[in-house]
């Protein structure tokens, strides 16, 4: 990931691809089963559906338990806004209106396989990096940058290890 000197009001995004040798129905299953994510995760540490919910579908709410050595430990819940069974699934952190975060999986036919990207975006509304940002708010380029390279990281690794599972 390149410096892009970006603030957290930006609303900087980041975006991971790859392609899988699955057809997408294989694919899907996995990534729309959201109870599998923390298997894929080195932050996040379990998600349960609210509400009665049992899969995904827009305005169906979850709930992830997050842990990360700088940060600590905390939980958010997270609402269903776009679905469109095997091409869409994201979601929006805490509100929806004002979210602290966004995240999309997209899967596209492609070359006899799926493509499958993995996508998020950081705020605008306040999450715990706010509150690095307000103790130091001089530095907020840089906490941006370096929390975007670890999201990458992570996107990178968790893409690649439903990769693993839809390609066994």
């Amino acid at each position: 990931m390149e410096w892009t000197g970006a603030r957290y009001a930006d609303k900087p995004t980041l975006e991971v691809r790859t392609w899988i040798d699955a057809p997408p129905e294989r694919v899907w299953a996995l990534v729309c089963d959201i109870t599998l994510m923390p298997g894929l995760s080195d932050e996040l540490q379990s998600v349960e559906w609210l509400d009665g919910a049992a899969a995904p579908a827009v305005g169906a709410r979850f709930l992830g338990r997050s842990r990360h050595e700088a940060f600590g430990e905390w939980e958010t819940t997270s609402h269903i806004v776009e679905y469109e069974p095997g091409l869409v699934l994201a979601w929006a952190v805490e509100d929806p209106a004002n979210p602290s975060a966004i995240w999309r999986f997209r899967l596209e036919p492609k070359d006899g396989g799926t493509e499958l990207s993995e996508w998020m975006q950081l705020g605008p509304g306040r999450s715990g990096l706010s509150v690095a940002i307000d103790r130091m708010p001089e530095r907020e380029q840089k906490i941006v940058f370096v929390r975007l390279r670890e999201f990458e990281r992570a996107i990178a690794s968790t893409l690649e290890k439903i990769k693993e599972r839809a390609e066994a």
